[in-house]
């Protein structure tokens, strides 16, 4: 594969002269910083809190760099994954010229920051048994495609893509390839960060909202070449993650126990959990996962969604979605949650298919 980045980024990104901050053009600790127009009295909250955030989080990316095994020029972060998305469309994709290739059924947000910024869309749906279908990717790839979005593992579907079939796309594709890892801490999967070294097209994306709980600091990490990072720091803008959410991030990548606790927890209950419900008479299927949550399909799953949203319970209905008719999304919840989860759809079933369950 000829892979050339200059040949990919927009005409007018490779020309950008950024934003320019005080912050970058002097390095080390200032004694006096009169550079901002920041109110130099402090604040009502705390006294650092009256100074703009360091622009490119460099403690957070050293310390995401130890724990990824990876270089800190490697790392972008992003005021949640969605912002890390939306870059790479503004950093790559012309509007109105380009297109970008998608795998459905996938996170949906790949396919609305695509239409925020006037990019065309390609659809290559995921075979029966939600893999890729790899002779459809390649007939939809032309002269104008700049991104093949791939998620795994899959959010709706919950099932990791073939390793195999995502190298075969890297080695394959002359574009830029992203792979959406968000929910890799729950699976056995190996990420693919560690292959960065090996494929200069490869972007990989995670979140600390999923298995480290932080789903409320909004932060998403993008893993690349040094040059695409480069790229989407020009873009992004100055102080995109402010300083709670820099300083709490920091804290909690201490805690790499209490979240391999976490997750160990969460797996076991999905297993739990999927074994109840796919006991349960008329569920035609509980599919594997290898996220925090689990596809259901069973029978009239819009009128389920109803009765559980009136019992004060809320799960995704993605029944409108390509290959998923009729199935539900479950996250997996606390011990009590799942158990008044199971309870409420046993007594629905019972009512709806008229059953009397032992």
């Amino acid at each position: 594969m000829a892979f050339e980045l200059d040949n990919l980024v927009r005409p007018n990104i490779k020309t950008l002269k950024p934003y320019s901050s005080a912050k970058d053009e002097y390095t080390g600790d200032a004694k006096i910083l009169l550079d901002a127009n920041e109110n130099s009295l402090g604040s009502p909250l705390t006294k650092w809190y009256n100074r703009y955030p360091d622009p490119y989080q460099q403690k957070l990316k050293d310390k995401l760099a130890f724990v990824k095994q990876i270089a800190a020029n490697q790392i972008f972060i992003g005021n949640g994954s969605d912002e890390c998305i939306d870059i790479l469309f503004r950093t790559f994709c012309e509007p109105g010229k380009d297109n970008i290739i998608i795998c459905p059924p996938t996170y949906p947000m790949y396919e609305v920051s695509a239409n925020i910024n006037d990019i065309a869309i390609q659809k290559a749906p995921l075979l029966s048994d939600y893999q890729l279908n790899i002779a459809h990717i390649e007939q939809l790839v032309n002269a104008n495609t700049k991104i093949i979005w791939i998620c795994s593992p899959n959010n709706p579907t919950g099932n990791s893509l073939d390793r195999i079939d995502i190298e075969t796309i890297l080695n394959h594709f002359e574009g830029i390839v992203v792979v959406d890892e968000a929910y890799i801490n729950f699976s056995k999967q190996k990420s693919f960060v560690q292959s960065l070294i090996d494929y200069p097209n490869l972007v990989v994306l995670q979140t600390l909202s999923k298995a480290w709980g932080l789903a409320g600091l909004r932060l998403g990490m993008c893993f690349a070449s040094p040059q695409v990072i480069g790229f989407m720091n020009k873009v992004k803008a100055p102080y995109n993650i402010n300083i709670v959410t820099q300083e709490l991030a920091l804290q909690a990548l201490d805690e790499v126990g209490q979240v391999n606790d976490m997750i160990k927890l969460l797996v076991d209950m999905r297993i739990a959990l999927a074994e109840v419900i796919g006991s349960m008479p008329h569920v035609i299927q509980v599919f594997p996962s290898d996220t925090n949550f689990i596809l259901v399909k069973i029978p009239k799953a819009r009128q389920l969604y109803a009765y559980l949203l009136s019992q004060g319970i809320i799960v995704r209905d993605r029944s409108a979605l390509e290959l998923c008719e009729d199935s539900l999304r479950i996250t997996v919840g606390t011990e009590q949650e799942n158990t008044l989860l199971v309870d409420a759809m046993y007594e629905w079933i019972t009512n709806t298919f008229e059953l009397t369950l032992n």
